[in-house]
Formats: C-alpha cells, sequence, structure tokens
C-alpha cells in the first residue's frame, strides 16, 4: 500500500513548481487539448474535470501522506513544543536573575543615589546658608567698626568725657570700612560672597541706618574740611600768628579729609578742590573790585587776597606731597578714576593747567579786566583816584602776586618764576586805565 503511494503519479508536479507558472496559460491550454479549434461550442466540461480530478488526487495524495506520517509528524512538533518550552524556561530563568539584579541595583545603587543627591542638595542649601550668615556677620562687624570710627570723627565716642576731641584720623579709617563694605555688597555675582546680601533685611537697615548716614556724614565733613582750609599768615600776623603745631595740624586734618574723599569717590575730591579755588577767586574778585572803587581799602585787600593764594599754594603742595591710597576702587574702568601719582595730578587735568597758583592770577586778571572797564567807563572820581595813583596801584598789585605766590612760612622763595603772572595781574588793571 505504501509502495504503491509511493510510486509515479500522472500529475506533472514540475508544471505546478515552475516559478513561471501561469494559471490563465495553464486554463487555455487544457481547453485547446480538450477542443477541436473549429469547435463552434466550447466544452468546457472536460477541461473542468480534468482539473477537479486533478485536485481531487492532489488531496488524496495528502491525506495519504499525513495518515502515514501522523506519528512522525506529531512526535516531531511535541519535539519542537518541548523544545520551546524548555527555551522558555531557561529565559524564564534569565530574565528573573535579570529582574533580581535590577532590583538590587535600584536598591544599593539607584535608591543610595537619590538619597545622597538630597543630601547634597541639603548640603548645598546649608553651605550657602553659612556663606550668607558669614557675610551678614562680616557686614554687620564693619558696621559696628564704622559706628566706632564715625564717633571718633565727630568727637562723640565716650560720652561720659564731654571734652572728647575729634580724631580727622579716624575719617580715612572710616572711609576704608565703608568702601570695603561696599565692596561687599557690590560682589553680588555668582559664586560672589555678597550674592544674596540685598535679600537679607538686616542688610537693608544697615545700609539706611549706619552707611548712607556715615557717607553723607563724611563726605559732608571732608568738605568743609576742605572749605576752611587757611595756612597762611599774612591774614592772621596782625592779631595771632599761626604756630608750627596749628600748621602742622591743618594739614593733617587736610590730609585725612583728601584722602577720605578719594576713597569715597575720587570724582568728589576734585569737585571740593575746584569748588574751593572758585571760592577763593569769586571773594578775591569782589574784593578788589570794592577796593578799586575805595582805594584807602586796597592794600589790606591785596593783602588778603595774597593769603587765600597762599593758601593755594600751600595746598598744591599738600596735593602735590600726597600720594593715592593703595586701596583700589573694586570694578571701576573710569579713567577719572585711576590711581595717579599724586592727588594734585587729576586737579591740574580737570582744570587745563600747569599750576594752581598760576590758574588763580590768570582767572583773576580775567575777571578784573572786565571790571576795571566798568569803572574807567563810568569816569568820576574813582577813574580820577586810579588813574592819580596808577604806580601805587600797580606796585600793591605786582607785590600781591609775588608775596602771594610764595609757601606759607617760606619767604625765601624766588620771586622771578611769578614775573609773568604778576605782568598779567597788572596789565588786567592799567590796561583798561590807559595812559
Amino acid at each position: 500500500m505504501a509502495e504503491e503511494s509511493e510510486g509515479p503519479s500522472y500529475i506533472d508536479y514540475d508544471t505546478f513548481l515552475d516559478p513561471d507558472f501561469s494559471p490563465t496559460a495553464f486554463a487555455n491550454s487544457l481547453v485547446i487539448a480538450t477542443n477541436d479549434p473549429s469547435d463552434t461550442p466550447i466544452d468546457l466540461s472536460t477541461p473542468l474535470s480534468r482539473v477537479l480530478f486533478d485536485i481531487q488526487e492532489i488531496d488524496t495524495h495528502i491525506h495519504t501522506l499525513t495518515t502515514q506520517s501522523a506519528i512522525p509528524l506529531l512526535t516531531h512538533t511535541k519535539n519542537q513544543a518541548d523544545a520551546g518550552q524548555r527555551i522558555v524556561t531557561e529565559v524564564d530563568a534569565q530574565v528573573a536573575n535579570l529582574t533580581d539584579g535590577y532590583q538590587r541595583l535600584e536598591k544599593e545603587v539607584i535608591q543610595r543615589y537619590e538619597e545622597a543627591n538630597q543630601v547634597r542638595i541639603a548640603v548645598e542649601r546649608l553651605w550657602e546658608t553659612v556663606c550668607i550668615g558669614r557675610a551678614v556677620a562680616r557686614c554687620l562687624t564693619m558696621g559696628r567698626q564704622l559706628e566706632t570710627q564715625m564717633a571718633e570723627v565727630t568727637g562723640a565716642a565716650g560720652a561720659s568725657t564731654s571734652a572728647k576731641k575729634e580724631d580727622h584720623r579716624a575719617m580715612f579709617r572710616a572711609s576704608n570700612t565703608l568702601l570695603t563694605v561696599r565692596q561687599l555688597l557690590s560682589a553680588s555675582g555668582p559664586n560672589e560672597e555678597g550674592k544674596h546680601l540685598s535679600k537679607v533685611d538686616l542688610i537693608t537697615y544697615l545700609q539706611n541706618s549706619v552707611l548712607t548716614p556715615s557717607e553723607t556724614s563724611l563726605r559732608n565733613r571732608a568738605q568743609q574740611i576742605i572749605r576752611e582750609f587757611s595756612m597762611s599768615s599774612l591774614a592772621s600776623s596782625a592779631t595771632t600768628p599761626t604756630t608750627y603745631d596749628q600748621s602742622e595740624e591743618t594739614k593733617s586734618r587736610t590730609t585725612s579729609a583728601l584722602l577720605s574723599l578719594q576713597l569715597l569717590n575720587p570724582r568728589l575730591l576734585v569737585a571740593a578742590l575746584q569748588t574751593y579755588l572758585r571760592a577763593s577767586l569769586t571773594s578775591s574778585l569782589a574784593s578788589v573790585g570794592r577796593a578799586l572803587n575805595s582805594l584807602p581799602t586796597l592794600d589790606r585787600t591785596l593783602l588778603e587776597v595774597s593769603a587765600r593764594c597762599q593758601n593755594i599754594v600751600a595746598l598744591e603742595r599738600l596735593l602735590e606731597s600726597t600720594k593715592p591710597p593703595q586701596t583700589p576702587r573694586s570694578g571701576s574702568n573710569d579713567p577719572a578714576e585711576e590711581q595717579s601719582g599724586t592727588l594734585l595730578e587729576p586737579l591740574l587735568a580737570a582744570l587745563d593747567t600747569s599750576s594752581l597758583p598760576s590758574f588763580f592770577w590768570r582767572s583773576l586778571a580775567e575777571g578784573l579786566g572786565p571790571r576795571v572797564a566798568d569803572l574807567v567807563a563810568k569816569g568820576g572820581v574813582v577813574t580820577r583816584a586810579l588813574k592819580s595813583q596808577r604806580e601805587r596801584v600797580k606796585d600793591g598789585v605786582r607785590e600781591c602776586v609775588l608775596r602771594g605766590s610764595q609757601s606759607p612760612g617760606d619767604p625765601t622763595r624766588k620771586a622771578g618764576a611769578w614775573e609773568r603772572e604778576a605782568a598779567v595781574m597788572v596789565g588786567s588793571i592799567m590796561g583798561p586805565l590807559g595812559r
């Protein structure tokens, strides 16, 4: 039976297995093979029966093969299923191992990392808090130090001693402390000490109640000392002569004021010095103008003008011998605030001159010319008196310039260096008078 089933088959399997097999071409060949081309009615039953018979034959062949090979097929299928089950079992074991490893990794690494990350965040915030606390403590310490120094400046330190003397040297120390606090508060960039200080209410209170009032007081006190600067002995010779100790005290007090303003704001220092010069020029111009209207007061007025110029000479020498403090202004790119050799250089640059006495005399002469011209234009007794006492006025003005250009306490200074300024001053008065 098996031998019959395994015998040759009349079905051409090669035709059906050919990759180029075409069902329509095969059907057409069957119709042509079972019909004559001249037949009018085409017989389709015969080719259809053949096709059906072939299909039945193939179905029978498949049934026979599956029936005979059922046990091997089932055995093969069972073997494949068993092998798949074994693979699944092994894969499940590996997956379980991987799951256990991941859970252990999550417990030992990921959870610990998350806990460590929380600890890191807490430590960073604690460190930031500590830095803020240190910065606040430093600001408060310097604020207390500034209050003590301001008390020394005003003479209020030690309230039990009513006769406490002011310590002008404390001005520089207070300015330096104030500058240090300002630098700390301005250091608000990333990773800088003063990053969060502006958000602290205590620091805001410190700024409003201590720093700002102290800076205003220091600035006003320094400007007042500069306005009151006087070292000439000409004006005081008729009463009480200025002693050496008084001169040194004035120089020391003025130096403290200069250095304090330089620390607080170099522009304020230049402005205060310019104000002092303008005040001397204005008062001198007014007094000389009045003296020319009343010649009996001319000698005393010229003496006062010489005293003012001597003060300017003394101020110039003091500025020339005083160097800016070494403490730099943090973050300043302003050329006006760059460190120069002496405190005199920025002032000379601002006035566009090479000498303060020369600037004083030339500016005074520039203002006197129009005033004398107005007196001459009005005519009258004043003009006649000026012309009649021309030589006296000329000699008095020249002596005023030469005397005022000398340094206080240094009468040996050569007068020839100021002949040009003397000629300018004399010309500003004699020129409008004419011959």
